[in-house]
């Protein structure tokens, strides 16, 4: 057997193995766990940080503002230093829509240390907290919600018995690039997570999506949300890591109507986004990288190369490996495409998308080692630990 085909076959197993092991992470029915109404509906405060993001209020804040909620509910937007009348905005928002009570707050600029992000985050959960809510929802900017969002998501959390309940909304597909790269975006992270292996009991396994992240407030004090995580690169990861680590539980899935309604028309855009923290999701670890290199080549470029170099030396088993570790890879890519309500024959395509990834995680190292740190909503960070998610 030759070495190609040998190599061939590792992948095929790769396939197998993360088709049947790996948390069923294609499966895209992981959604809002039971939910049980509370007797009496607890107090939330909506804590939401802002850095010019006039373009996508519009669309986003009269949803919250708009919250069909039983109990008591207030939101916090924190201009975190816009220069693009953000704050403003929101306030001639909410006089325009009316609905839930909106604060307006600016933190400053953050001390040492400390992401943006995360200092309005602090900021925003200290004017909450003279509300003394039971839940905290962290959302972002660019998220909009159904009328029913905070309610289920706090019957969900009070049904299930969890510290955390978080919502991956549905990001926009509609620019060419946005069809080809969005819904691998959500593949692989769900691939890296597993949704199932989350909201065990016992896992290890932690994530959360920042654009939509519901958190006890006791449990925010409990783990020291955000001060124990003012360091992380990806805060949402980082997030419910602390709250697994303070004992608590942690819920994540798919989300059916909350929406991201920020654009990435081009594929600058989607590139930056993704190379922000890629290498930091890696530790900034060589060897690391050198792996992930290697682990995507092998799972996702090796397929389509042994079918077209199998096909064209004349080795039919090397194709036909090839062709059916393609299969398997497509076949699970199918049910994200349908999630996201795209066409199927961008399955096949997942190899290509997939070395477009690889690409933008070599070019995230690229600049941690040319010392130019990461740039956020025009802040420029030089530690390469002080990135905060996009949004």
């Amino acid at each position: 057997m030759s070495a190609f085909l040998w190599i061939t076959v590792v992948s095929l197993a790769a396939w197998c193995w993360l088709l049947l092991c790996q948390g069923f992470f294609w499966r895209t029915d992981v959604r809002l766990p039971r939910r049980r109404d509370p007797e009496a509906w607890p107090s939330v405060c909506v804590v939401v940080p802002a850095r010019d993001e006039a373009a996508v209020l519009p669309a986003s804040l009269p949803s919250l503002l708009a919250q069909d909620y039983p109990g008591r509910a207030e939101v916090f937007l924190v201009d975190d230093g816009s220069t693009d009348g953000t704050g403003e905005l929101a306030r001639a928002l909410s006089e325009r829509h009316g609905g839930l009570p909106l604060t307006v707050g600016s933190p400053g600029e953050p001390p040492a240390g400390w992401t943006g992000k995360l200092w309005a985050v602090r900021h925003g959960i200290a004017l909450a907290r003279a509300r003394e809510p039971e839940y905290l929802l962290l959302t972002d900017a660019d998220i909009a919600h159904a009328p029913d969002s905070l309610r289920e998501l706090v019957a969900a959390a009070h049904g299930g018995g969890f510290d955390v309940v978080s919502q991956m909304a549905r990001l926009r597909v509609e620019s060419r690039w946005e069809r080809l790269v969005v819904p691998a975006f959500v593949y692989f992270f769900a691939q890296l997570y597993p949704f199932r292996w989350i909201g065990r009991r016992g896992s290890r396994t932690a994530a959360a999506a920042g654009g939509c992240v519901l958190l006890r407030a006791g449990m925010a004090e409990k783990a020291r949300i955000p001060d124990a995580i003012r360091h992380a690169v990806i805060d949402d990861v980082a997030l419910a890591r602390a709250v697994k680590g303070a004992g608590g539980r942690v819920w994540l899935g798919l989300a059916d109507r909350v929406d991201s309604v920020r654009p990435y028309p081009r594929l600058h855009d989607l590139w930056r986004m993704v190379s922000r923290s890629a290498y930091a999701q890696l530790r900034h670890n060589p060897p690391l990288l050198l792996g992930t290199v290697a682990g995507l080549a092998l799972v996702y470029l090796v397929p389509p190369v042994a079918v077209i170099a199998g096909a064209a030396a004349g080795s039919a088993p090397v194709a036909a490996v090839g062709a059916l570790a393609w299969a398997v890879m497509a076949g699970t890519y199918t049910p994200m495409l349908r999630y996201y309500r795209q066409p199927l024959w961008l399955a096949p395509l997942l190899p290509y998308t997939a070395f477009l990834y690889l690409l933008m995680t070599v070019d995230s190292a690229v600049q941690h080692y040319r010392g130019r740190g990461a740039a956020w909503k025009g802040r420029t960070y030089a530690r390469p630990d002080a990135v905060p998610d996009e949004g």
